[in-house]
């Protein structure tokens, strides 16, 4: 199975649990397996089983309360 990962710039994160949030609400998104959100480099890797529109990730990062911006 190949997955594909997309990059996202991310803003308004303060400490370890604003990722974890990021984190919790891009992971319920049919077709992402994974997200991990580095608070230190502000950004969201997402991996992808199928194909995910970047815009419904940037949703889910601004339903918990940040910013995000497709790097790619």
């Amino acid at each position: 199975m190949s997955t594909t990962r997309m990059t996202f710039a991310i803003t308004g994160m303060h400490c370890n649990s604003c990722g974890l949030l990021i984190d919790d609400e891009v992971e319920e998104l049919p077709g992402v397996t994974a997200s991990t959100t580095d608070v230190r480099t502000e950004r969201t890797v997402v991996e992808c089983a199928t194909p995910v529109d970047p815009e419904q990730v940037i949703a889910a990062i601004t339903e918990a309360g940040y910013q995000g911006r497709h790097l790619g």
